[in-house]
């Protein structure tokens, strides 16, 4: 049932690497999101768009497949809003359109595919929402916000407001963790120079970021998504993932350093044996850490704070504030 005051909204999100469900009962008025049901599959739906162009079949395939299954769970829950957003790789696929059409079917509305500049607005959205209310361990504004997803990376700057921070500036580039994968990383363990090469390719990105976003006025980093949140786990020593230590947990500098260069000298075999891998993240997550760390150093922050809070948080905030 339903909360006096609040909408009950699912919100799905499908990047390049992951697919995943929040259906929450938001309550705009009062500020508050409640969770209902949070899911999150591997189904790499951008496998080889880099090199190719096009969505994989057997991607497709493995996608709305897992839809099929958040379908049966928004009826159940009789979720009154729906709002499906698509990020990197769809922009980038010559035949986006069996997706939507697929989408379409079994959801009953269409995917938005996002622009660059929306992805990291909803992200900011969905990360920084709770920082409106006064709460001890609150980071202090302006933020950067940063989503590293699987095709491309988020950067938002938010600037301090007398409720809350709202984004000023933003960029995407495409320094994900599967792209960087596969443009890269081929070896097991990763080359000296394939990571020498990433790295180049991070930097250049970044160049590009501190010369459309004032990233200096920013006094701290959130991060968002798998990398950052798996990372995270790794530097606080987790046997298994726990998304309540994760979050707002803050990193120091040398830790995302020294987590990502030995994820990057580590075989696959190795990852997989790390308490908080997730199984779809052991052969990009050295190429997610590499970006973070390269963020960190670029830009000069001391730390990391993780958010389990992020773009899908967005979405259900903007699904609630369209209904009324």
């Amino acid at each position: 049932m339903t909360r006096r005051g609040a909408i009950r909204v699912a919100a799905v999100d499908c990047g390049t690497n992951s697919l995943r469900l929040l259906i929450a009962d938001v309550d705009s008025q009062a500020g508050e999101l409640t969770d209902l049901d949070r899911r999150m599959e591997i189904v790499r739906l951008g496998q080889g768009v880099d090199a190719t162009g096009r969505l994989a079949a057997q991607a497709l395939a493995r996608t709305l497949g897992v839809l099929e299954i958040y379908a049966d769970a928004i009826r159940d829950a009789s979720a009154a809003v729906v709002r499906m957003v698509a990020t990197s790789a769809i922009r980038d696929a010559a035949n986006a359109g069996e997706f939507v059409r697929g989408v379409r079917r079994i959801l009953g509305v269409a995917p938005e595919v996002l622009s660059g500049d929306e992805e990291a607005y909803l992200s900011f959205a969905g990360a920084t929402r709770e920082f409106a209310a006064a709460r001890p361990g609150n980071p202090a504004p302006p933020y950067l916000v940063t989503d590293i997803g699987g095709g491309s990376t988020e950067f938002v700057l938010g600037a301090d407001r007398p409720r809350a921070a709202e984004p000023v500036a933003a960029l995407s580039v495409d320094i994900g963790c599967v792209r960087m994968t596969e443009r890269h990383l081929h070896a097991d363990p990763p080359l000296p120079g394939e990571v020498a090469a990433a790295t180049a390719d991070i930097d250049t990105a970044l160049d590009a970021v501190a010369a459309k976003v004032p990233v200096t006025s920013a006094r701290a980093l959130i991060g968002l998504a798998g990398s950052v949140t798996t990372v995270a786990g790794i530097a606080l020593r987790l046997s298994a993932y726990d998304s309540a230590r994760i979050h707002r947990a803050r990193i120091p500098a040398a830790q995302v350093h020294d987590v990502a260069r030995d994820l990057l000298s580590r075989t696959h075999a190795e990852r997989a044996a790390i308490g908080v891998m997730h199984p779809g993240r052991i052969d990009v997550i050295g190429a997610g850490a590499l970006v973070l760390d390269r963020v960190l150093a670029r830009f000069g922050f001391a730390e990391v704070m993780a958010s389990e809070h992020d773009i899908l948080d967005g979405i259900a905030w903007s699904a609630a504030t369209s209904s009324r």
